[in-house]
């Protein structure tokens, strides 16, 4: 390392040289060598730096507002947190994504980014704090504390949006198909045996509810990380900030976002409790384990394609085997599935890092952060995967189904008013024993016609509730 390709930085360690071309400085460096854990920068997580570079220009205007920070020295921020938020400097973004701290290496990165370009800006170097500093200026009114949990639900919120908007897109796809396949008449199943008829629509109309509703509790969940706790400072007591400086960061805040976020009304109580992250972890899992049971009934459905259900076909999209030709596996389904066991073990990590929390500050949110962020942006690319490269091509395979529909013994059900349980019991029985129809037996002992039976079985009367027909001699 030399003078002409480092800069000289110090703290309250030492000093240290970082390059001339980071735009972070000498407390990212630090922690890039205090964590070498995952090999995952913050940058992995573009809502998150987006969410950081949001409170640091709120935190400035409230600043400038207050008559705390020079005008020159806001408008220079406040330009270094717009142009991080459309791109710029990302990648200088670096420390791990799990950290000691409570977050404080995240939120001294962006102190650093934010002041070094703000500091070009105005004409000067990289690492020229005298004139505008990472901690005095970037950092006026600040501390980690309600920093980084501030940024973790503007983060959450963002990625709650995106989300929905790919279930969205996943439910669509679920709706299509529910109309393509409205008339297509199959068994139902009750514990993997024969239950009574439905459609193939009344399936597939159903994994579209699943998501719908799932759509709406995730909604229900950014509302309470709208609550924040920016202005708190250290511990919630909002010292080194003047009374009104909470009140104010958080209209800029609302402004600068476009997200109804609201301070919270014990500020002690926010800096500490995590509540908020625990429920949007459940609400994650809850996603989670529908789309999986989704995925699971999709992998039944088109088992086979000669020795299984093989009711409805998944598009092909690679070759299933290396030593089977021709097999074709249920991979996409297959990966969905593996999203959600992770982010079932994500609401676990996020629920003991929840309890660990001690007095006046939880010190494991990088852990919730990443956990959380995980979640989100695997369940968004699995639902955009499911859709387009699964669902959008499933067709069914109609004969399958009536033959399916005509062998089952699960058609008996639809009889019982007619010849009633003990006979529909004798009838299943035979059938069962036999092999032969359930149609086919109910004729030939006289318990119908077969004029009868197919009002009976058509498929508007087994799959709605209907009256009984009344016969009439």
């Amino acid at each position: 390392m030399s003078a002409s390709t480092h800069r000289l930085e110090h703290d309250l360690l030492g000093d240290l040289l970082v390059p001339n071309e980071a735009y972070y400085g000498v407390h990212t460096l630090r922690a890039l060598d205090n964590f070498p854990i995952t090999g995952i920068p913050i940058s992995t997580y573009p809502n998150l730096v987006n969410a950081l570079a949001c409170v640091k220009e709120a935190a400035a205007l409230a600043n400038y507002e207050l008559g705390l920070l020079a005008e020159h020295k806001t408008m220079a921020i406040v330009r270094a947190c717009q142009s991080i938020r459309t791109g710029v400097a990302h990648d200088q973004f670096v420390v791990d994504v799990i950290q000691g701290g409570a977050g404080t290496s995240t939120n001294m990165n962006a102190n650093e980014v934010i002041a070094n370009l703000a500091l070009e800006s105005l004409g000067h170097s990289r690492g020229d704090y005298a004139e505008l500093h990472p901690n005095e200026d970037v950092n006026l009114g600040q501390s980690t504390n309600d920093v980084y949990p501030t940024a973790l639900k503007i983060a959450g919120y963002m990625g709650i949006v995106q989300l929905v908007h790919s279930m969205g897109v996943l439910r669509a796809s679920f709706e299509r198909k529910a109309e393509e396949f409205r008339h297509d008449l199959k068994m139902g199943r009750t514990q993997l045996q024969d239950a009574v008829p439905m459609t193939l629509g009344q399936e597939f109309s159903t994994f579209a509810v699943m998501v719908g509703e799932d759509e709406d509790r995730l909604m229900e969940a950014s509302k309470l990380i709208c609550e924040i706790n920016l202005g708190a400072t250290a511990i919630g007591t909002g010292i080194n900030t003047p009374p009104e400086y909470a009140s104010i960061v958080c209209r800029h805040l609302a402004e600068v976002t476009g997200i109804p976020v609201i301070t919270s009304p014990n500020l002690v109580e926010a800096t500490q409790d995590v509540g908020s992250f625990v429920q949007l972890s459940g609400v994650l899992k809850r996603v989670a384990v529908k789309l999986s049971k989704v995925c699971n009934d999709l992998r039944l459905l088109s088992s086979g394609p000669r020795a299984g259900l093989g009711e409805i076909n998944l598009p092909p999209v690679q070759a299933g085997s290396s030593i089977m030709p021709g097999k074709v596996n249920p991979v996409i389904p297959e990966v969905v599935n593996q999203i959600a066991f992770e982010v079932i073990g994500n609401d676990v990590t996020v629920s003991f890092a929840a309890e660990a929390g001690q007095l006046q500050l939880n010190a494991f949110e990088p852990i919730i952060a990443h956990s959380l962020f995980k979640s989100v942006a695997h369940l968004r690319a699995g639902c955009l995967t499911l859709a387009a490269k699964c669902v959008d091509g499933i067709t069914a395979n109609r004969d399958r189904l009536r033959a399916l529909v005509d062998q089952s013994i699960g058609i008996v059900t639809a009889l019982n008013p007619y010849i009633g349980y003990v006979n529909a019991t004798e009838v299943a029985q035979q059938a069962l024993v036999s092999g032969r129809g359930v149609t086919e037996i109910v004729i030939e002992r006289g318990l119908l016609s077969r004029e009868r039976l197919d009002q009976i079985l058509q498929p508007e009367m087994l799959t709605a509730p209907r009256q009984a027909i009344v016969f009439v001699d």
